[in-house]
């Protein structure tokens, strides 16, 4: 270019830049963005998703994402500092659980509970299959039986002394056939172990027979009522910092092998597949008003989160150096220089 092509450009390029720069700011710019919100749903009417993308893109963005990314060991550390933050803000005193859950949500959860009689019924069989139940009541049952034979039976409780002379009758026969007490001991248990396949499925026919949607209903309501005045600090009790750190840290690290099971892909595929089967070939705009997203509320957030940002970048230099990079090029090509050079 000649000195004077070269200084006509340079000048357009300096108004080009000012000018652009005028609508990065105040009314302007949200003038500009409400415009280019409103123009790209008018595209959204006649635009289907799987124009935009396609399953195997979304999935991809997953796995990369959220599968296959390496996450800084600082995460949990952050997690954990944040969460106790939360736990020792003054919030925590002041605010009441009913404040949180009221207790008409908390009976519309027990209403649906309530549907799951069948869930219900297979859990209380799995606990009474449970070894650690089984023998929780063996020596329940073998408790209660030695008690009440040495101390608690009617004859005892009638006759004045006759619990003093069983013990000490118990403690001579001992003395006098060692290994009694024992014998007596294991008598009992195994006819508790002949008994408790029987004792078990009784008190399992009590517990379905017991457990009726009233007695669910108004057991979990009652003991609703007894904790919702109080507040987050109270039921906090007992969780420190501490504890609660480790908590974030047992929850990260299930995080991380949990989604790389076959079981969180297949979950994420089915749900995107589901997607694209529901709204792959309908407008975007009809799957934007199925989940709420209006053009309003887009331009809201817009403004909202662009506003400032493009504040800040236009306080730092950035917007201006970026228009310069983008239009420099332009206004020193060949083809400015042939629409200039009759100019000058």
């Amino acid at each position: 270019m000649t000195t004077a092509v070269t200084d006509l450009a340079n000048a357009l390029l300096e108004q080009h830049v000012k000018h652009e720069l005028a609508h990065f700011k105040g009314a302007k710019l949200q003038k500009y963005l409400a415009r280019e919100v409103a123009a790209l749903f008018t595209y959204a009417d006649r635009v289907t998703l799987n124009r935009l993308s396609s399953p195997d893109q979304i999935l991809g963005v997953i796995r990369r994402l959220v599968i296959d990314m390496d996450l800084d060991a600082g995460i949990p550390e952050i997690a954990g500092e944040m969460a106790a933050q939360v736990l020792n803000a003054p919030m925590q005193s002041h605010t009441r659980l009913k404040e949180i859950l009221s207790r008409d949500q908390v009976t519309g959860f027990v209403e649906e509970a309530l549907e799951l009689k069948q869930h219900r019924e297979r859990m209380i069989s799995g606990i009474m299959a449970h070894p650690v139940y089984q023998e929780l009541v063996a020596n329940v049952v073998y408790q209660g039986l030695v008690t009440y034979l040495y101390e608690d039976n009617l004859i005892t409780k009638s006759v004045p002394g006759v619990g003093s002379m069983m013990k000490f009758g118990k403690k001579m026969a001992n003395k006098a056939v060692p290994g009694l007490d024992e014998s007596f001991e294991r008598r009992i248990k195994t006819w508790l172990s002949d008994s408790l396949p029987g004792l078990i499925s009784r008190s399992e026919a009590f517990l379905h027979r017991a457990l009726t949607d009233d007695e669910v209903r108004d057991t979990v309501m009652a003991a609703w009522i007894g904790v919702e005045d109080l507040s987050i600090q109270e039921l906090n009790e007992g969780l420190g910092d501490i504890q609660l750190q480790e908590f974030v840290v047992l929850g990260y690290e299930f995080w991380l092998s949990f989604r790389e099971t076959p079981y969180f892909e297949a979950c994420c595929a089915a749900v995107v597949n589901h997607l694209f089967e529901q709204y792959g070939d309908r407008p975007i705009a009809e799957l934007l008003q199925d989940v709420g997203v209006t053009e309003t509320m887009v331009v809201a957030e817009v403004e909202t989160l662009v506003l400032p940002l493009v504040d800040v970048l236009r306080e730092e230099g950035y917007l201006e150096e970026a228009l310069r990079r983008r239009l420099s090029s332009f206004y020193r090509s060949a083809a400015v220089k042939k629409i200039l050079e009759p100019e000058a």
